[in-house]
């Protein structure tokens, strides 16, 4: 979706951006027709704020040009902030050091908080001004973009505009997201990045000792990654998210029904909200009018100093709330800037009327201006006046989202005026080094990176490598005091350089939703004395059973465990696979058999080796076999008793030299029996050059490299006895563990590779002709070599305890009895048994039937 919409975006705006020179001047190809607020200037500067935060949503149906876009709930604090804009470039255009003789104008349209209508309006920005009359001049096109407050905006506008290096300063997006420079080179910030504040969040939670919360969070990019963000910290601090449930200001009231039965049915008392307003209001409105209280909420930045929620109505369900703004600042200034706005002044201008109706309760009379006949609400009388207004819009003594677009309008001014004068501001000498014709948005961006000045309220204004501002946060009690919600500052948390916090809270002058009584929030209350902690399976850490044990006990030690009455600390038992103990004396007896049969059956060879049988079997090889046989079945005996350094290195280096060497002598085997058959074709001189020194050769080399890996392990990184107290209470598992798992691999995965090559040798030499085609008998014996190792990687992995060792002998004897039986019970058969078969005939198969 994010690709087919970046691609969309970045063709409508190509599209958009296009226009024809004619006589009289600009002509768009398409327009959005959306209101804005507009002065010209030298140098212009977009500004995209969700003024309505609604968008009334409309069916198209594709048959037409769709409608203009409508929007409703006119938002007084968001309408500071574009007024705050407007002040700081007059401001700018008032100050003779800053940009001195260039004026700076603006174009601010409005997003409805949607997604899809800011991307409408940054295209509109990008177009040019739509302002632009048959007869008037193209105005310059924007420099800088002021954009969003939502992070969802934001990566949208971002994301179309950012190829095309527009520098974007937002002054209310959040999103850890938007710190990718390689997605959103040119986005900019004058508010610090969710990565601190999930961390100070989770500082806040941890400073409370608050074990079992919940989390609502906006459905959007910026709800969604700040609960990830967050989770991930306070995870590290073993605190657990009970539920985490979503809100959007466009769901249906049936939605947020259910959200407020997930928190009525939860046993949390401390809920974070990391949620826009717009999308968290609704919510709130429905807790109020549930009346659900006892809950302590934690707010972001987004809403815990907001207006609209910030009411004694409200209050009775989230009074007590705790969470991190933004530092406040004043601008004196800026109250007689607002107090000067009027619709009387400019009747044409956008969102004015809404701002009167809402600050005066009556509706202006404006010339040329007809009022509908069924609208009933009260008239002005054209005397009113905001000189002595007390509404909250005036207040200008605690500035937090104002201030960040003030601070983003004076950057954006700084950047500017280095690239036009080729010096910071406040140089004796200023003259320009660049005409305002040839100002491009990537020049633009590389100054505002390096930005770095301090304001008039003694602000260091700068942004790091990633276009963030340095993070610090006021921590924020919601008080009723006088019958009004106060947002009272408790303490402050500042970040260092390396990521460092330093939190400090008057924790004496918080008002909980409790009253003066901190809440607690945990799963499972900390289990009383004479019960200890029991895991319920399928829950989170913070939940646990308290099952009861000895009055006034204490942990035993690990070798340890208490008895059924609790009143005391009986040894554990150590386990593990004993010579004497029944499963022990077999094996060692399975062992000894094998290795017995190993030397009957070379005493066999000996006594016989002249005769046509052994001589077809190769003698030397045969004997070869036979005793690494002998070593493979004594090899099981390191692997009983109890584990010492010495037996483990023993065990795994026994058994895998040995192994080897009983491979290679069946590889040897293998390959004569192939050079062999070779020979009979005419002029063939294979079998020749592979005599008894090339035989010995293949065994020794292929040896050699196991015990040179043997040899490294022992070496680097050696088996150990290792003690494992985790897998019962009773028990103690006394077993070897391998050191280096790259070098046990390496040893397994060396005679795997000699017994793949072997299988495959033997399996294409099996219809050779012969009547003792002793590659038949390979590949069988190869196949259940292969069989029993295979299985063998399941069990071992599931076998608990001392049956570990169990699984790995029984691999190694059922390998080593499927080679001996396989290859050497069919000779000894004919050998001892048929006798009258042992003859050179019957063995060239020239013997007829």
């Amino acid at each position: 979706f994010a690709f087919l919409r970046n691609a969309a975006g970045r063709i409508l705006l190509f599209l958009c951006v296009l226009s024809t020179d004619t006589v009289s001047g600009c002509e768009l190809f398409g327009r959005f027709d959306m209101p804005s607020l507009f002065k010209e200037g030298d140098i212009m500067i977009g500004g995209i704020f969700p003024i309505l935060i609604k968008q009334i949503l409309s069916t198209s149906t594709f048959d037409k040009e769709p409608p203009k876009v409508q929007c409703e709930g006119f938002d007084l604090r968001i309408y500071r902030w574009t007024q705050a804009m407007i002040f700081a470039i007059e401001e700018i255009n008032n100050d003779p050091a800053l940009l001195p003789n260039i004026s700076l104008g603006y174009r601010i349209l409005n997003s409805c908080a949607s997604s899809t209508n800011t991307l409408r309006a940054a295209l509109t920005l990008a177009s040019g001004a739509e302002e632009a009359s048959a007869t008037s001049h193209c105005p310059p096109a924007i420099s800088a973009l002021i954009a969003d407050s939502g992070s969802s905006q934001s990566i949208a506008v971002a994301g179309i505009l950012g190829p095309f290096h527009m520098p974007i300063i937002s002054y209310s997006s959040t999103c850890a997201c938007l710190s990718d420079r390689t997605k959103y080179p040119t986005f900019f910030r004058t508010i610090p990045s969710d990565y601190y504040l999930a961390k100070a969040l989770a500082a806040l939670v941890k400073h409370f000792g608050w074990q079992w919360i919940g989390a609502i969070q906006s459905d959007n990019d910026y709800g969604r990654n700040g609960i990830l963000a967050f989770k991930e910290e306070v995870e590290k601090f073993g605190v657990c998210v009970a539920f985490v449930a979503s809100v959007l200001r466009t769901y249906t009231r049936d939605t947020f029904l259910e959200v407020v039965e997930i928190i009525k049915q939860s046993s949390v008392k401390v809920i974070l909200a990391y949620s826009s307003e717009g999308d968290f209001y609704p919510l709130m409105q429905e807790i109020v009018n549930q009346n659900i209280t006892g809950i302590q909420w934690i707010s972001c930045v987004a809403w815990i100093t907001a207006p609209r929620p910030s009411t004694p109505e409200i209050h009775r369900s989230f009074g007590g709330t705790l969470g991190f703004v933004m530092q406040k600042m004043a601008i004196p200034k800026l109250k007689h800037f607002l107090t000067s706005i009027s619709p009387y002044t400019d009747p044409n201008a956008p969102f004015v009327k809404d701002f009167w109706e809402i600050i005066m309760g009556c509706t202006p009379v404006l010339p040329g201006v007809h009022a509908a006949t069924e609208d009933t609400t009260k008239r002005c009388t054209g005397n009113e006046t905001l000189m002595n207004s007390e509404h909250d819009f005036f207040n200008v003594t605690e500035l937090r989202v104002t201030y960040n677009v003030y601070k983003a309008v004076y950057a954006t001014a700084h950047a500017l005026h280095q690239l036009i004068f080729c010096q910071p501001v406040g140089a004796q000498t200023v003259k320009r080094c660049l005409n305002l014709s040839e100002i491009q948005p990537k020049e633009v961006s590389k100054k505002l990176q390096k930005v770095n000045f301090t304001n008039q309220f003694g602000d260091e204004v700068f942004f790091d490598e990633d276009g963030n501002p340095p993070a610090s946060y006021d921590a924020i009690n919601w008080q009723l005091i006088n019958g009004k919600v106060q947002h009272v500052t408790l303490g402050h948390l500042t970040f260092a350089a390396n990521g460092d916090y330093k939190l400090s809270i008057e924790e004496e002058k918080i008002v909980w939703r409790t009253g003066k009584t901190m809440p607690t929030s945990v799963c499972s209350n900390v289990c009383p004395v004479g019960t200890r902690k029991a895991q319920i399976q399928g829950k989170p850490i913070c939940c646990f059973d308290c099952v009861p044990c000895a009055a006034d006990c204490t942990p035993c030690p690990k070798e340890y465990w208490s008895n059924e009455r609790k009143d005391d600390c009986i040894p554990r038992t150590i386990e593990f696979l004993k010579y004497h103990e029944p499963m022990g004396i077999a094996l060692t007896l399975v062992s000894l058999l094998g290795a017995s049969l190993s030397l009957a059956t070379m005493v066999v060879f000996i006594n016989y080796r002249e005769t046509p049988v052994i001589k077809a079997s190769n003698f030397e090889l045969s004997s070869f076999l036979l005793f690494s046989l002998f070593l493979c079945f004594l090899c099981p005996l390191t692997f009983l008793g109890q584990p010492t350094v010495w037996t483990c290195m023993l065990r795994h280096t026994a058994f895998g030299v040995t192994f080897a060497l009983c491979i290679s002598c069946v590889l040897g085997k293998t390959i004569v029996v192939v050079t062999a058959f070779k020979a009979t074709f005419p002029g063939n001189k294979i079998a020749g050059k592979f005599g008894h020194a090339q035989q010995r050769v293949i065994i020794c080399s292929c040896t050699l490299i196991q015990v040179v890996i043997c040899v490294l392990w022992l070496t680097l990184s050696p088996p150990y006895p290792h003690t494992l107290f985790t897998y019962s209470n009773r028990m103690i598992v006394l077993e070897c563990k391998t050191g280096s798992e790259f070098a046990f691999y390496a040893v397994m995965g060396n005679i795997g590779i000699l017994a793949i090559i072997c299988l495959i040798l033997a399996f294409m030499a099996r219809k050779l002709p012969d009547n003792f085609n002793e590659a038949k008998l390979i590949t069988f014996s190869l196949l259940i070599f292969c069989a029993v190792w295979i299985t063998f990687i399941p069990a071992y992995i599931s076998s608990p305890g001392k049956f570990t060792v169990a699984v790995e002998i029984f691999a190694i004897l059922s390998s080593a009895f499927g080679l001996l039986i396989c290859i050497f019970a069919p000779k000894c058969y004919i050998i001892l048994l048929k006798p009258e078969k042992n003859t050179k005939k019957h063995v060239m198969g020239k013997t007829t039937s």
